[in-house]
């Protein structure tokens, strides 16, 4: 099917293909069953939301043309694109859209990402055929931003009751799915009934692999188009490389330890304390990521507009390490395990040096990423009957939302296997504050609770905060209008490949 030659005019066509290379294989295709960002690349070709983002990361009009809200903003109203189908031939109209967002309100279904829905929509009706009404829970600053994700992304009403969309997905977008064969790629081709500009190549191919060597390689040899994310070490020799392009931008992943406290002796504060003085940050971003990253101080990314840069908790200090797992009763130290993907078993390996120093043994269990999602986001009585004390991750849905980040990952309600709350960490002062400050639509109030927020989260340590790093893509030179969007979904659907 590939590189097949199509008649066009009496003349053959060889169809131009844009190829992109990632990190991980994609986890579902249906939207609203994953929260990861390499799958979300794959799947925004296909599908569309009511808004989206532009190359200047401005939101703009997608399947919605317009919009308002209510004085307070609990009520947002939505006037729907007209003459708009379906891959599948089927309409989109106001009911799709309630479908859509009704699916995740039903518990029966257990959506991977109906956390992020639930949390804030009460309730989502059809007006008429090309209106919707979305009421809020509560008034959320950040509602519209929730809307340019990949999990608010519109669905067929008919595939997802056909009970397929996890692995043949139907949307509105520009291009139309092909086929996934399993371990291997996922092809698509241009929605030639598309309502918006025709794509400007026929197909785009996604490949996956988690070795950093054959991400560099495929982009220097031609075998892909795109290749995100760059392992840090190669991007000087892509950079100081004229038949290639560097895209470098200041990131909104944080990367992170999250410890079980449910499991001794990690539901004791001084332990989880003592584990972020005994990391040395500065030192993991130049050893991981050539310097292409900040040392963390706060579970919100630099980008942020929310993000706290006077927070300074945990310099490196071996010596108060030691002294705080004293004071916990653990003079000799202790062992505990962490499951991590293949691909970050350096960053494991590092802690292991690192805590070593402070009498922490750290046992690595390197898993392959379905293994590792498994294991990382099993209930507290599954990971006490494996043992596994903690789990090696990163999370980022953009620079824009403050609420998106803090909430799945620290919220009590998002304990997994609901959420990414990993290490079930729950305080009710902390989830107060996390309402409070998803609902108040004032900035500058916002900020005073969202600093508390990030004071608290540091304090009570349910993670050891690692770092952010800058997003690395490299491209051939002969690739123009890809961009990459703060929390790493890829824009493809546009690009363009030059002869």
């Amino acid at each position: 099917m590939l590189g097949l030659a199509t008649l066009v005019g009496g003349e053959a066509h060889a169809q131009s293909v844009l190829k992109v290379l990632q990190a991980e294989a994609p986890r579902s295709m249906d939207p609203g069953g994953h929260t990861a960002s390499v799958t979300a690349t794959i799947l925004e070709p296909m599908y569309e939301g009511l808004v989206m983002r532009d190359k200047n990361m401005q939101i703009v009009p997608s399947l919605a043309t317009s919009w308002t809200s209510s004085e307070g903003g609990k009520v947002w109203t939505f006037k729907l694109r007209p003459g708009v189908t379906f891959h599948d031939g089927t309409p989109f109209n106001a009911e799709s859209v309630v479908h859509s967002f009704m699916r995740f309100l039903d518990p029966k279904r257990g959506l991977a990402a109906a956390g992020r829905i639930t949390a804030v929509v009460a309730s989502v009706k059809a007006v008429d055929d090309s209106t919707v009404e979305f009421t809020l829970k509560a008034p959320y600053a950040g509602f519209l931003t929730l809307l340019t994700t990949n999990t608010a992304k519109i669905v067929s009403e008919k595939a997802d009751e056909g009970g397929k969309l996890d692995t043949m997905p139907v949307g509105t977008g520009a291009f139309r799915f092909v086929e996934w064969k399993s371990g291997e790629y996922v092809l698509e081709e241009r929605n030639d009934k598309y309502w918006g500009d025709k794509p400007s190549v026929d197909q785009l191919k996604f490949t996956w692999s988690p070795e950093a060597s054959v991400l560099s390689m495929s982009v220097q040899s031609g075998q892909a188009d795109v290749v995100y994310p760059l392992p840090p070490v190669f991007a000087p020799t892509v950079k100081n490389n004229p038949a290639l392009k560097l895209y470098d931008t200041e990131g909104s992943f944080v990367y992170w330890v999250s410890l079980n406290v449910k499991l001794k002796p990690l539901d004791d504060v001084k332990v989880r304390q003592a584990l972020n003085y005994a990391t040395d940050r500065a030192a993991l971003v130049s050893a991981l990521l050539r310097g292409y990253g900040t040392p963390a101080n706060s579970p919100l990314a630099p980008t942020n507009p929310f993000y706290d840069k006077a927070l300074n908790t945990y310099p490196y200090d071996p010596a108060k390490a030691k002294a705080l797992l004293a004071a916990a009763g653990l003079t000799d130290g202790f062992t505990m395990s962490t499951a991590v993907q293949q691909r970050d078993a350096p960053i494991a390996e590092a802690l292991q040096g690192m805590w070593a120093k402070v009498g922490v043994k750290l046992e690595i269990r390197s898993q392959e990423g379905g293994v590792w999602t498994k294991a990382a986001f099993a209930n507290p009585e599954a990971k006490a009957a494996d043992k596994l004390n903690s789990s090696i991750a990163s999370w980022s849905t953009g620079s824009f939302n403050p609420d998106l980040q803090l909430r799945p990952l620290y919220a009590t309600a998002s304990s997994a296997p609901a959420g990414a709350n990993l290490g079930f960490f729950s305080d009710p002062k902390l989830d107060d504050l996390i309402d409070k400050g998803a609902a108040e639509l004032d900035d500058a109030k916002a900020k005073v609770i969202y600093n508390e927020a990030q004071k608290m989260v540091n304090e009570e340590a349910p993670h050891v905060l690692l770092y952010s790093k800058r997003d690395l893509m490299a491209t051939t030179a002969k690739v123009s209008d890809v961009w990459m969007q703060p929390g790493g979904v890829i824009t493809v659907q546009y690009g363009t490949k030059s002869n």
